[in-house]
């Protein structure tokens, strides 16, 4: 009818006027991390501001990939004849599989490209390392760093390397181009997290005699 008042439009078709002010904090923080990632990839590049260090930044990169890593804890658990080095490297291999698996699932949810200023000459990069979020070299260097904390006796000395050496493979993400700085730092709290699900999922003789009796 003429006087019948007309239907609401969809909300989808409806201009927003107000949004929300969680939406623009959330959109002014992602502007800001791109904005800053790319100034801090120093190194993404030969003709970059620091193009220079860029080997050496690659091969702290290796330093911290998962098949480095992988491969050194599998052969020390084959050489090990230590009873109690092999379920601390069995429980190590536990948590750089976990780590995999964890980062390549969000990674796969997520799927944040790459920073555009990376260049794509990664150590090994296969399945959903093509994605950004989060950086798997920060979650497996905050797991490493926190496992080799609590079960390796070392020197205070040393102790402060594998700090510094969780750090600088973190930073080094950023400075390469590989990833923006809220990938390495949810990167980084994600491997924190991970050692706790380790710690609370401790594989020993007494609860999981199978896997022992495979060493």
């Amino acid at each position: 009818p003429a006087g019948a008042a007309a239907a609401p439009l969809p909300e989808e078709d409806c201009m927003k006027l107000n949004p929300s002010f969680v939406g623009i904090a959330l959109s002014s923080l992602l502007a800001i991390d791109l904005w800053a990632s790319k100034r801090l990839g120093v190194c993404a590049g030969e003709g970059s501001a620091w193009g220079s260090a860029r080997p050496l930044m690659k091969v702290i990169e290796v330093s911290g990939h998962g098949i480095p890593w992988l491969l050194g804890t599998f052969y020390g658990l084959c050489q090990s004849d230590s009873s109690a080095a092999r379920e601390v490297l069995l429980n190590l291999l536990f948590a750089l599989l976990l780590d995999l698996v964890m980062v390549a699932v969000v990674k796969g949810l997520v799927k944040r490209p790459r920073p555009t200023h990376n260049k794509m000459d990664m150590f090994v990069t296969i399945s959903v390392d093509k994605y950004s979020f989060p950086s798997g070299h920060a979650t497996r260097a905050a797991l490493v760093c926190r496992f080799i904390l609590r079960h390796l006796v070392l020197a205070v000395p040393l102790r402060v390397l594998v700090v510094l050496w969780a750090l600088i493979v973190s930073i080094s993400r950023v400075m390469l181009g590989r990833h923006n700085m809220t990938d390495v730092l949810f990167g980084l709290l994600l491997g924190y997290a991970l050692y706790g699900v380790v710690e609370h999922c401790w594989l020993s003789p007494a609860t999981a005699p199978a896997l022992f009796a495979l060493w």
